[in-house]
C-alpha cells in the first residue's frame, strides 16, 4: 500500500515528465513573457529527449550489426551473391551505428556545454552565451575539416555537427518570441 506522500511524489514525477516532454516537443512556441529559466529549461528537456532518443538509435544499429554478424556465422556456405549483400548489410550496419555514436556524443556534448555555460553565466544571458559558444564552436570544427564555402556540405556529411546545428536551431527557437503583432 502507497503512503500519501508516495502518491503525492508520483503524481510530481508524472507532472514534471508531461511538462518535459511539452517543453521538448519541436513544435514549442513560448509566449513573448516567457521566462528565461522556461527557455533554459526547454533546451534542456529537448537536450535530454535527443540523447534518449540517440542511444536508443545507437543500441538498435549495434543490435543490427550483431544481427548482421550472426546472420553470417548461420550460413554453412553462402553463395558469392550472398556474401556480397550480407557484406552490404553489415556495413550499413557498422556505418549506421558509428553515426548513431557520434550524434550521442554531440548531444552529450552539448548539454555538456549547457551546464557548464549555466554555471559560469547568471540570469537571462546564458542561452545568448551558450548558442554563441556552440556557435563558435561549430564553425571551428568546420573549419578544421575543410572550406568554409563547403559548410552546408560538411555539416549534411557529419552527424555531429548535425546535432550541433539543430541544437543552435533549438536555441533560436525558444529565444525568439512568437506572440501575435
Amino acid at each position: 500500500m502507497h503512503s500519501p506522500d508516495e502518491y503525492e511524489r508520483q503524481e510530481q514525477e508524472q507532472e514534471e515528465r508531461g511538462s518535459d516532454e511539452l517543453l521538448a516537443s519541436d513544435e514549442l512556441r513560448l509566449p513573448e513573457g516567457a521566462s528565461f529559466l522556461v527557455r533554459l529549461h526547454a533546451v534542456r528537456a529537448w537536450l535530454a529527449l535527443r540523447q534518449e532518443e540517440a542511444r536508443r538509435a545507437v543500441g538498435e544499429a549495434a543490435l543490427r550489426l550483431q544481427e548482421q554478424a550472426l546472420a553470417q556465422e548461420r550460413e554453412s556456405r553462402p553463395r558469392r551473391r550472398q556474401l556480397e549483400q550480407q557484406a552490404r548489410r553489415q556495413e550499413r550496419a557498422r556505418q549506421d551505428l558509428e553515426e548513431a555514436t557520434h550524434r550521442l556524443q554531440a548531444y552529450t556534448e552539448a548539454a555538456a556545454l549547457l551546464e557548464e555555460t549555466v554555471d559560469h553565466i547568471s540570469g537571462q544571458r546564458v542561452l545568448v552565451e551558450y548558442y554563441l559558444t556552440l556557435s563558435d564552436l561549430l564553425e571551428r570544427a568546420v573549419e578544421n575539416a575543410g572550406l568554409p564555402q563547403e559548410r552546408e556540405s560538411l555539416v549534411a556529411r557529419s552527424p555531429r555537427l548535425q546535432a550541433w546545428q539543430e541544437v543552435l536551431q533549438r536555441v533560436e527557437q525558444v529565444s525568439v518570441s512568437t506572440e501575435d503583432d
